[in-house]
């Protein structure tokens, strides 16, 4: 059984397990910076579980050709059901991810309501798929991060696990910061300066200098919106932006 990785404190309110060929690819960067300060606090936790310890036979075998012909190989539904209900008791509230490139892209938005959540269990394919019949028979979500493919799950259930803790209580040093950001408010994050002043010729603009904080809220919204406009165009559509 693969060790699980969690704090010595008492259970943590928010829960992920992950489902792999490869349980060693976790915590990965998760166990470093604020994420892994909350998980040795015990504000999450984080089990990796193999999905081949349900493999059949002696070779613990997990895959099979695909049905109908055709290049690479399936991962098969028995196998991947019994580690599913393995790793969810019965009443388990957590929703099932599937990392997919044909499921829907991951937003901001439910990305934030994962984490308001009880925690998410993640499944990570590999070769060309997973039997379509464990996607519909045990309720799998299938979850996008990008239009492009991977050679397996496993980075993006840690690009959806990184951005459903960051947003838990606790993680991040003020809860603006997970506010005021990219995608919150439907558009990008405004540009952010620091010391120096002045760089290479280029000044901090005079307006988050002078104190008016009017002023500079007035100034980051219009920044805001011209980036997305700029950048990303298909988010500003019609009562998004102004």
């Amino acid at each position: 059984m693969t060790p699980r990785m969690t704090s010595p404190a008492s259970p943590a309110p928010w829960r992920a397990t992950v489902l792999t060929l490869y349980p060693e690819m976790f915590p990965g960067h998760l166990g470093l910076s604020l994420a892994g300060d909350a998980l040795a606090r015990g504000a999450w936790s984080l089990e990796a579980r193999n999905i081949r310890d349900h493999g059949i036979g002696r070779h613990r075998a997990v895959d099979d050709t695909p049905a109908g012909g055709g290049a690479g190989m399936v991962l098969r539904c028995d196998v991947l059901a019994a580690a599913i209900d393995a790793a969810a008791l019965p009443g388990d509230p957590r929703p099932r991810l599937l990392m997919s490139p044909r499921g829907r892209p991951l937003t901001q938005g439910r990305v934030r309501a994962l984490a308001e959540g009880p925690g998410v269990i993640v499944v990570c394919g590999r070769f060309e798929g997973v039997d379509e019949r464990v996607i519909a028979g045990r309720g799998l979500e299938e979850v996008s991060i990008g239009d492009y493919v991977l050679s397996g799950g496993e980075p993006a259930a840690l690009v959806v696990l990184d951005a459903c803790v960051r947003l838990l209580p606790g993680t991040m040093g003020k809860h603006a910061s997970g506010v005021e950001e990219s995608f919150e408010g439907g558009t990008l994050e405004y540009p952010h300066y620091t010391r120096p002043r002045a760089w290479e010729g280029r000044e901090i603009p005079e307006v988050l200098t002078g104190g008016n904080h009017a002023a500079i809220a007035r100034w980051r919204a219009a920044e805001s919106d011209r980036i997305t406009r700029e950048r990303r165009p298909d988010l500003a559509g019609p009562g998004r932006i102004p």
